[in-house]
């Protein structure tokens, strides 16, 4: 059985940090995003391989992951002529296919059961299951309309406020029959929210929702990237926090933590816990406030001040009496002296001069240069 990840999008909404880094690879925390999507779709025996449908950057991402060594499960590369839309992207990658297959959206990050998807899918007999899932508040997004069977009835683009009969969206999980691929024009830029499901419905195929309550976001802005660190070191979402392949390396960290980056997390003083190399050289005299992620190579200076949620890249330099509060940066970062970032993301290489301030919801591209004092 195959899996189609739709990974072909430029990642517009989370620019400047997509300008180099396609959106499937930007990091959480230390680890490509992709990994994440791998690691779910692993969990049904039955997938032999993912197709990777690119259009953006594919030889970033080729570089990465190669096909799939280490990894437990066999990677292939098709590569869009041309942006084809979700819809054209699954009849490009998916042409040759002929028996089931799961279909992932680029830019979703959940734990959904994948294995009872699949079994409610065959159960039902179904040309298409689609997961749903419940939002707060319904005005805000396209809803889909189940009946009392979970069949889809339909779909409501932006609904008013008289229109609102659900709180269920697409959460860009789909399993899809290749029979029904003929329908979706070759080459052709074409949806399959806005032109493939509909034509479901109008011929009366069998088209059912999966509805799952559990964690699930869109990672595409830079409020749901900012949201999704939380979530991990909150605990809201299970999976590995780090790039851990090399395993246990002992334990290191700033004065009153303990453990070690291989067996998970350092307790700080009661005030949280964090994920700490044992690469990173953090002096005495550090504050540490956790949740937070340091990775390996960072350093940290004296009377610096890590704060909760805080993500500090690879090789990044946080220099005495800096305050990092709520941000992430990416790695090779140098943040200079009494330099403070609230709620803000920095891609690779970025400089922050002495005294500067960068408030959030600061997004700055790689090598970004901020200059002493200077205030964002």
């Amino acid at each position: 059985m195959k899996a189609i990840l739709l990974a072909g999008g430029r990642g517009t909404r989370l620019r400047p940090l997509t300008v180099h880094t396609p959106k499937p690879i930007v990091p959480i925390l230390n680890r490509p995003f992709l990994y994440y999507q791998i690691d779910l779709l692993k969990q049904v025996p039955e997938i032999d391989e993912v197709i990777l449908s690119l259009n953006y950057q594919p030889r970033r991402i080729e570089e990465i992951f190669g096909e799939g060594e280490g990894l437990g499960i066999r990677l292939r590369y098709v590569v869009e002529p041309m942006p084809l839309g979700t819809g054209g992207a699954i009849r490009y990658a998916g042409d040759s296919l002929s028996e089931s297959v799961v279909v992932f959206n680029g830019d979703v990050l959940t734990e959904v059961d994948l294995a009872a998807v699949l079994r409610l899918h065959r159960e039902r007999k179904a040309k298409a299951t689609i997961v749903l899932t419940p939002v707060d508040n319904p005005r805000a997004y396209g809803l889909v309309e189940t009946d009392a069977r979970a069949n889809i009835k339909r779909f409501l683009e932006k609904p008013g406020e008289d229109e609102i009969t659900c709180n269920t969206i697409n959460a860009g999980i789909y399993v899809l029959e290749p029979d029904t691929f003929d329908r979706i024009p070759k080459d052709t830029a074409w949806s399959i929210e806005r032109s493939f499901f509909p034509s479901l419905i109008e011929r009366g195929e069998t088209f059912v929702a999966y509805i799952y309550d559990g964690y699930w976001i869109d990672i595409g802005t830079p409020a749901k990237y900012l949201q999704v660190h939380r979530d991990i070191m909150d605990g809201r979402y299970s999976a590995p926090p780090f790039n851990n392949s090399q395993g246990p390396r002992g334990s290191h960290g700033s004065e009153g933590s303990r453990g070690a980056y291989g067996s998970g997390m350092h307790e700080l003083h009661g005030s949280g816990l964090a994920w700490i190399s044992p690469d990173a050289r953090i002096e005495h005299g550090v504050e540490l406030q956790g949740p937070c992620f340091i990775d390996e190579g960072a350093v940290i200076k004296a009377g610096a001040k890590i704060l909760a949620h805080s993500v500090i890249g690879r090789q990044t330099h946080v220099e005495d009496a800096a305050v990092i509060d709520g941000s992430i940066i990416w790695p090779n970062g140098w943040i200079g002296p009494e330099a403070t970032l609230r709620g803000s993301i920095l891609g690779r290489n970025c400089h922050v001069g002495r005294n500067a301030v960068i408030d959030s919801p600061a997004v700055l591209g790689d090598k970004t240069v901020i200059t002493d004092y200077s205030r964002i």
